[in-house]
């Protein structure tokens, strides 16, 4: 134990979702240290604790109420059946659950796996899925290790498995032939957490970390006579920030723009006459 320990979160120790969730916490203002092999690291200064597990065991973690918060995928949490809450959808671990098969095998639609044997590692998902579909007879296996050579390896006909880019797959000679579900990163709770304030600020520091990786600040000179039409381009969050300069024929701008819009927002100001525009990177941002 820490002493006056408020809050326990547990975190991916490995894979893809790791260096994200240690970036979101600390971009939230934990203060620790990663050392080597260790399975917790401890926030001294908020009385906070760090539990690297797998990621597969968060959601029940968080469901027993042994930690308080917790960033895993959100296939893992409908997977184990955990009864938890979700606070965000973090925006960063985005895969899909897909069925995979091999590109010279006779099967094209989840129908056409009826009477045979599908591996995967999210089994309560991939039977579920065969069920929605109304396909009956599908044998699903659990595999934990490499499920795409077992295709290649004739154990199974199909895989159930998470896909990011589809490299794997096409290396391994497979083809996607349907999608299960869309997944993404999630911080999950349970409904009594240590210490519910601190909780509570946590949570709207992540809040901050999130805001902050969606918008960008712009900052431009524009004449004063083109004002309404920059506004209209740029309205910002609630609304841009707006000053005299001593030349008054020019007023300065800020203003945060959504960051998938940030290019064609500056092709526009430059088109009305807008000059000196520079964007600005922001690492938090209360909105």
């Amino acid at each position: 134990m820490i002493p006056n320990e408020r809050l326990r979160i547990a975190i991916p120790s490995k894979g893809r979702l790791r260096e994200a969730a240690l970036s979101t916490l600390e971009r939230a203002g934990l203060q620790f240290r990663v050392s080597g092999r260790r399975l917790f690291s401890v926030c001294t200064d908020t009385g906070t604790r760090i539990i690297f597990t797998n990621t597969a065991d968060v959601p029940v973690l968080v469901a027993e109420g042994v930690v308080d918060l917790g960033i895993t995928g959100s296939d893992q949490v409908i997977e184990k059946g955990a009864e938890v809450i979700e606070h965000r959808r973090l925006g960063f671990g985005k895969c899909r659950l897909s069925v995979a098969v091999h590109k010279d095998a006779p099967y094209r639609t989840a129908q056409d796996l009826k009477g045979r044997v599908v591996g995967a590692k999210f089994v309560r998902l991939a039977r579920e899925y065969f069920e929605r579909q109304g396909v009956t007879g599908v044998r699903v296996i659990e595999i934990q290790g490499a499920v795409e050579v077992m295709v290649l390896l004739g154990m199974v006909d199909a895989i159930v498995e998470i896909v990011e880019t589809g490299n794997s797959l096409v290396e391994n000679d497979l083809v996607e032939i349907d999608r299960v579900l869309e997944a993404e990163a999630v911080l999950i709770g349970t409904s009594e957490p240590r210490d519910p304030a601190f909780c509570d600020q946590l949570i709207r520091r992540i809040d901050g970390v999130l805001a902050a990786a969606r918008y960008t600040l712009l900052e431009f000179n524009c004449p004063a006579s083109k004002i309404d039409e920059a506004v209209a381009i740029t309205p910002g969050f609630s609304s841009p920030t707006i000053a005299h300069l001593q030349d008054e024929s020019w007023l300065s701008v800020k203003v945060l723009v959504e960051k998938a819009k940030t290019q064609g927002v500056i092709d526009s100001l430059q088109q009305i006459g807008c000059i000196a525009i520079l964007e600005s990177e922001l690492r938090h941002a209360r909105l």
